[in-house]
This record gives structure tokens, sequence and C-alpha cells, in this order.
């Protein structure tokens, strides 16, 4: 009974510190919450929760503040999460219904996540490592340049312009033939592999202009290949960071530091989903990371059969978990059904 009534005690201080940013007294528990029992016992509870680390006294004479430990408690014993409202998860559906392509989805679910929570977004492109070739083509521009277009089994498409002097209709359309023979249908780090074979035949051993071209083709098409694999983030809203700087102090320079590096925010991400694939939470020093100290992040997996990624949102520890859940778990639902599409 006891240990009930101190998580809920527990509970009523995280939401009124997330609330109001000022730490919390019992008379004010008193006042705003239905605990049902006198002000002498909640004040009891507070020394108790204080005692194991759960709060915290920032200033001699002030209310409590809840502690990492208390933000782990709160957020492992949520009973329920706030779900999206019906308006919400249409106006979601539609933005993210409206997305051609993979880099199109990505930007727009970084965009929504960030707008949606107020928080620092970040969305992971998926991962590629299983993704294949579907196509390769070879466009001719004048007056001697090619537009190279790979377009991958995931969706995502990408072109890169190549000088190839001496080439011509014929000899363009035959490269392309053997080029989408090499690759179409391999992962893409065979792919890089595959296609610098078509050099080794006839008629690209060469140093005429057919043979030219296919090197320069070819070169291109590997180093795209192996472009593709990289793991890469895309972060959007910094500037709800930069408005609730007062919420790190001294930390958040180290904060966009570590967002610019995105090593650090990949390998989290990858450790937040061997924890869990669907929704995972570390809080302050759970991130392992000393410049995530002073930060919480909320991650979901996302995607499907080829495409599998992480996104999620990063903000002070005084965050509105229950809330932020509810958004990261439907934004990522919504995002696999869009690349599904």
């Amino acid at each position: 009974m006891a240990d009930d009534r101190r998580l809920e005690v527990l509970r009523a201080i995280v939401e009124d510190f997330v609330t109001t940013r000022e730490p919390v007294g019992s008379k004010s528990l008193v006042e705003r919450h239905a605990l049902g029992v006198s002000p002498a016992t909640i004040r009891n509870d507070m020394a108790v929760l204080e005692e194991q680390g759960y709060i915290a006294q920032p200033h001699t004479s002030a209310g409590r503040i809840p502690t990492d430990k208390g933000y782990r408690m709160f957020v492992d014993r949520l009973s329920e999460v706030r779900p999206m409202t019906p308006p919400e998860r249409r106006a979601i559906r539609a933005f993210l219904d409206g997305a051609v392509g993979l880099d199109d989805v990505v930007d727009r679910t970084v965009r929504l996540l960030s707008q949606i929570t107020r928080q620092t977004a970040v969305v992971q492109y998926p991962s590629l490592s299983r993704a294949t070739v579907r196509h390769v083509d070879l466009v001719p521009l004048p007056p001697e340049r090619v537009l190279l277009v790979l377009i991958v089994s995931t969706g995502r498409v990408e072109q890169r312009l190549v000088d190839a002097p001496g080439h011509d209709g014929g000899t363009l359309e035959e490269l392309r033939n053997r080029v989408n023979g090499a690759v179409v249908g391999r992962r893409l780090d065979l792919a890089a592999t595959s296609v610098r074979a078509v050099l080794d035949h006839p008629p690209y051993a060469g140093t005429d202009g057919a043979a030219a071209t296919a090197v320069a083709v070819v070169g291109a098409l590997a180093d795209l290949l192996a472009e593709e694999r990289e793991d890469r983030i895309v972060v959007a809203g910094t500037s709800h960071l930069v408005r609730r700087g007062t919420e790190f102090p001294g930390e958040l320079s180290s904060v966009l530091e570590a967002l610019e590096e995105q090593v650090v925010l990949l390998r989290l991400m990858h450790d937040m989903a061997e924890e869990h694939p669907d929704i995972a939470v570390r809080i302050g020093r759970e991130t392992a990371h000393e410049s995530l100290a002073q930060t919480a992040v909320v991650t979901s997996g996302y995607g499907s059969g080829d495409v599998i990624a992480r996104l999620g949102v990063l903000g002070p520890t005084r965050m509105d978990y229950p809330t932020t859940i509810a958004a990261v778990r439907a934004v990522a639902r919504y995002a696999s059904r869009a690349l599904e599409q």
C-alpha cells in the first residue's frame, strides 16, 4: 500500500514538474491531486522517495524535482499512453501518404515528428544492408555527359552526372544492358563488386570512346553503391533545444555537437534497437554518452522487409513522456505504411 501510494506521489511530482518547470512541494500536491492522504503523509512519502534517489531538492527551501532514476521509474510504470486523437492520426496519415520515394518519406517524417512533439527529431535512413538494385538507367546529355540513375529496391532513387566523351546512342544502350545484367537483383555490396567486371570484357577493355565512357560510368556507379550502404540520420528541430537551453546548464553546446557527430546517435539508436525493437527510452546517463547526459531519447523502429531503421526525439529529461511516446509510436507506424506503398 505504501509503495503504491509513493508511486502515485512520484507520478504527481513528475507530471507537475513537467507542466510547471518549478520544484514541487507537498502543499501543491495536496491542492492539485486527489491522493487521499494527509499533507503530513505526503511529506513522509517525499522524504522516502528522496532517500531512495527518485526525487531531489535543488534548493534548501524549494520543493522537489524528479531525478533520472525517478523519470525511469515513472516511464517503466506508465499504465497508459495518451492516444493520438482521430484528427491527429488523419493529419499524420495525410502528410506522409503524399510522400514520393524514400528521401521524401524521411524528410516529411523528421519534420512532422519535430512539429508534433516540439522536440528535436531524429530519423535514421533505413538500413540498406539487404536492399538490392532494381534498375540502372543511362540518359545521354549534350555535349558529352551521361545522367546515371540508380533505383534501389527500397524505392530510393539517386542520380549522378558523368563525363562520357565519345559515347553514342548504340554504345550507351549496350552499356546500359550490360550494367543492368551485372547488378539488378544483387545486394548493394555485391553489386559494387560485380559491376566492375563489366570492364573486363570487350569492347570496354580498350582505350576508345566506348571504353572511356564505360570506365567513367562503372566507377561512378560503384561509388554510388558504396555511398548507399552508409548509415545516415536526418535531424530537424534543433531550435527547440536552443529555446530550452536553460535546461542544459553548460551542456547545450555539447548536445548540439553530438547531433552533428552522427556516429554518436547512430550507435545510441543501434543500442536502443537491440534493447527493444518497438519503443525504447533512454534517460540521462543511460544514453552512455557524456554529451547527452542531460537529455532523454525516445525511439521506435519503423519499416518492413528490406527497410529497417529507427526514428525518435531528443530533448531534456523534463519531457512529457506519455505524449512523446504516443507521437513517436504513431509516426513510426505511418512512416512504415508510407514506405510500403
